[in-house]
């Protein structure tokens, strides 16, 4: 199917979905830890980043300095970086420049898994589409959530933040199931995100723990199961009478040379 911009807003709608609870527990929390309904939503539209804007309203509502600030948002979204780099190799030869700038803003973790799982290389529009719809039903449940603080119940509240792990099952299983090597690296991944966590000897952020377990669990794969080199498209495929006749030219040189 044809890599464009409606396809992309079709395929971010299952996330627009995920993400409209998820940030629909955010403006709650933002609301209840003090903030205004418009801060709320302006840290949502500005960063959309679920770990980032978690911890970093804690570190603001807490008092927290600048610099913990800045330490605990690049390690929680170090893992965007890794993202960026490996999605350069899916995207088409027209999305660079300008347009990789602002659409680097959309690189998330459920938008990088639907690129990714993309047959063919991933054009601008389509990703346009992608992340348009996630981040509007990211603003809206922000702005939502804020704006309805004070009337659901806080269990009700924290229902909202599971939709987000089903959600991102819901991408990776079925590529998983039909995909030996990335089963491998999901289950790789798994484990050891596992152990970090529950390991009483290991002490590491959740922006750290996240990057560390996805170079491990990527290098894996590489090692593994490395994808077959492609043919430079810039490199035309040398005609077949032409190989013939270069053949010819060497074994008649190398006769005349033995006859001398």
């Amino acid at each position: 199917m044809e890599q464009n911009f409606t396809k992309g807003l079709r395929d971010g709608i299952p996330i627009c979905l995920g993400y409209l609870s998820v940030s629909f527990t955010f403006g709650l929390l933002g609301v209840g830890m003090g903030l205004s309904w418009w801060q709320a939503t302006l840290i949502s539209i500005t960063n959309v980043t679920s770990a980032g804007q978690f911890a970093g309203l804690t570190l603001m509502m807490e008092g927290g300095a600048l610099i913990e600030m800045v330490i605990a948002q690049f390690f929680i979204n170090l893992r965007y970086l890794l993202m960026s780099i490996s999605l350069t190799q899916k995207v088409d030869k027209h999305f660079r420049g300008l347009a990789r700038w602002v659409l680097a803003m959309g690189v998330t973790d459920e938008i990088f898994a639907v690129a990714m799982s993309q047959e063919k290389p991933v054009s601008k529009r389509y990703f346009t589409g992608l992340f348009l719809t996630p981040y509007l039903g990211w603003g809206f449940g922000t702005l939502a959530g804020a704006l309805l603080g004070e009337i659901v119940p806080a269990g009700v509240a924290e229902i909202f933040g599971i939709a987000i792990y089903g959600m991102f099952l819901a991408i990776i299983i079925p590529k998983a199931r039909d995909s030996r090597p990335v089963l491998e690296v999901v289950l790789i991944a798994a484990i050891l995100s596992c152990v970090i966590y529950y390991a009483p000897f290991i002490h590491l952020s959740s922006g750290l723990s996240i990057t560390l377990c996805a170079v491990v669990a990527a290098a894996y794969g590489a090692w593994k199961h490395p994808l077959p080199a492609e043919p430079d498209e810039d490199e035309e495929p040398e005609p077949e009478n032409k190989k013939r006749s270069v053949k010819q030219l060497t074994e008649k040189t190398t006769e005349e040379v033995h006859h001398a």
